[in-house]
């Protein structure tokens, strides 16, 4: 199936408009109809674009039928969408999700050696290119664990110096790079960290019309995270991606932002709430759906407060 036939866009245009606008599209990932439903409201309220992000763990846990039904049945709500594979580690995934109907797929060979993260970012652009699929590659590694296909107990900047050649060999659409976030709900050490934004500048004056991809880069709302505890939880000492780091990481040429723990933690912390608060309840619908509009609101203020894509 191709993704034109389920309303579908790459994110080729999206993403040039923002890096010309000065605005980063978010990617926010999701894994059932709930966060589907949450992130969709989120877009209509907003008039934002929005790319819509499956990982190889999240497309396992969904089915192939059951997602591309679920993009289906929400069609008619559909405009300026993308369904996008995040962190494909294989050639065989970017084409297996390309056949299935995604409009654009991430190939990430960041933990390969450069030659080889080369040659297979090669194969899934030449794939994908002939279906007009959108590709993003990345250099760079990111800490931490988004999940147990994508996680790395160690880091690695993103050198200035390759972006060009890279590139230009790869025929990448969008480049993916570390400049000091990490994957998971703990991405700095200390209230101090910044992010490294002179590699950013290096990078954007090495490859000025290539759009670029912030992985790893959740701001972790703190009222999320006390609210978990409050309720049951464990998450300690958990520290996001401030704000105003992210707004200037935009202004800097990033134009595609990735959000995945925030919307965990705002269905986490709605659904704890709801059972500690009402515990003869066991309807799943009525946590569920406090947990659908925690999500909406939290992707609709990161729209308006740090993206700017909405109108």
């Amino acid at each position: 199936m191709h993704y034109s036939e389920l309303g579908l866009v790459n994110t080729n245009n999206m993403l040039s408009t923002a890096l010309k606008k000065g605005y980063a599209v978010p990617a926010f990932n999701f894994y059932n109809m709930e966060t589907l439903q949450a992130i969709l409201e989120a877009s209509r309220i907003t008039n934002s674009p929005i790319i819509l992000a499956v990982s190889e763990s999240a497309l396992k846990y969904m089915t192939d039928d059951i997602l591309i039904g679920m993009i289906s049945g929400a069609q008619y709500k559909i405009g300026k969408i993308a369904l996008h594979l995040d962190h494909g580690h294989s050639v065989e995934i970017c084409k297996h999700a390309i056949d299935m109907g995604f409009s654009s797929v991430m190939f990430d060979g960041s933990a390969l050696p450069l030659e080889k993260n080369i040659e297979l970012s090669k194969k899934v652009t030449q794939y994908a290119h002939k279906f007009d699929v959108s590709v993003e590659t990345e250099l760079g590694v990111l800490h931490g664990i988004e999940d147990k296909n994508t996680k790395s107990d160690y880091s690695s900047y993103t050198n200035p110096d390759i972006v060009k050649d890279f590139v230009k060999e790869t025929k990448t659409d969008s480049l993916a790079i570390a400049i000091g976030t990490a994957h998971g709900a703990y991405k700095r050490q200390t209230d101090s960290a910044k992010l490294r934004f002179d590699i950013l500048q290096k990078i954007a004056q090495n490859i000025p019309h290539t759009p670029l991809v912030l992985h790893g880069a959740s701001s972790i709302p703190n009222q999320f995270v006390s609210k978990i505890n409050k309720f049951g939880g464990n998450i300690q000492h958990a520290k996001g991606i401030p704000t105003n780091q992210l707004r200037k990481a935009i202004m800097g040429h990033i134009t595609k932002i990735n959000v995945d723990s925030d919307s965990r933690l705002a269905f986490t912390s709605a659904v704890r709430e709801q059972l500690y608060k009402n515990k003869k309840s066991f309807d799943p619908r009525d946590f569920l759906q406090i947990a659908k509009e925690s999500i909406t609101a939290n992707c609709v203020n990161e729209i308006r407060t740090i993206m700017k894509s909405g109108n």
